[in-house]
C-alpha cells in the first residue's frame, strides 16, 4: 500500500489555499499567543510556511524569517505573494528537516500552523527533538493543531496538546499556553473543527 507523503493534497488544492489562506490576518490568528512573539527583532523559522502570510507578518513586526514549505506549488506561490528580501524560503520538512539543520542555525522563535497533525506518531516524536535542536535558548515554540474530518485527498492522524506537552517535558520545555477552541473559518466551525494552540519556551 502506498502511503501518503505528509503534504498530501496540497499541490493540487494550492490555487484556492493561495487565496483562502491570505483572506485571513495574522494578527487574528495568532491573537492568543501574541504576547510571547519578541518585540526585539529576532530570527524566527516557519515550518509549513504555505502562502507566506505568517512569515511576511514577521517581516511587519521586525523580525527575519526562514520559511520552510515541501510543496513546491505553494512555496513559488508565497514568493511571488511576499517577495520580502528578509524571508528566506527553503525546501524541507519535518521529522528530520535536514535542509535547516544544514544551516547550522538556532531561531528566536519557531511556529508552526497546522502541521503536527499531518505526522505520524513516530515522526512527532522524532520531530520534536528536531524542533528543540534548532531552539535558542529562551526560544519560544508556537503551535497549532488540527482536530475534526480530515479533507478529501489529505493525511491527517489524531494529536492532543496532551500528548505534545509530553513530548515538550521529555526535553525539559516549559508550557506557556494550551487552549482548545473553535476554528476561525465559518466553512470548518461547521464541520465541528476545532484547534489546539500551544506555546513552549526553552529554559
Amino acid at each position: 500500500m502506498t502511503v501518503k507523503p505528509s503534504n498530501a493534497g496540497y499541490a493540487q488544492e494550492a490555487p484556492r489555499l493561495l487565496q483562502r489562506y491570505e483572506g485571513l490576518a495574522s494578527e487574528t490568528v495568532h491573537a492568543q499567543w501574541r504576547q510571547w512573539i519578541p518585540e526585539t527583532p529576532s530570527r524566527v523559522l516557519d515550518i509549513g510556511a504555505g502562502t507566506g502570510r505568517d512569515a511576511a507578518w514577521f517581516v511587519s513586526l521586525g523580525h527575519t524569517v526562514l520559511a520552510v514549505e515541501p510543496t513546491d506549488e505553494l512555496r513559488e506561490g508565497a514568493q511571488q505573494l511576499h517577495p520580502e528580501p528578509d524571508i528566506t524560503w527553503l525546501k524541507d520538512q519535518l521529522p528530520d528537516l535536514a535542509q535547516v539543520k544544514a544551516r547550522s542555525e538556532l531561531f528566536d522563535v519557531i511556529m508552526l500552523n497546522a502541521v503536527w497533525m499531518h505526522l505520524t506518531e513516530e515522526e512527532r516524536k522524532t520531530g520534536f527533538g528536531t524542533l528543540v535542536s534548532l531552539m535558542a535558548p529562551g526560544a519560544h515554540l508556537f503551535m497549532s493543531q488540527r482536530h475534526g474530518p480530515v479533507p478529501n485527498g489529505r493525511r491527517m492522524f489524531d494529536v492532543s496538546g496532551d500528548e505534545t506537552i509530553s513530548f515538550a517535558r521529555a526535553h525539559g520545555l516549559r508550557t506557556l499556553y494550551n487552549e482548545r477552541s473553535g476554528s476561525h473559518l465559518a466553512e470548518n466551525r461547521n464541520l465541528g473543527v476545532e484547534w489546539t494552540c500551544l506555546v513552549f519556551e526553552k529554559s
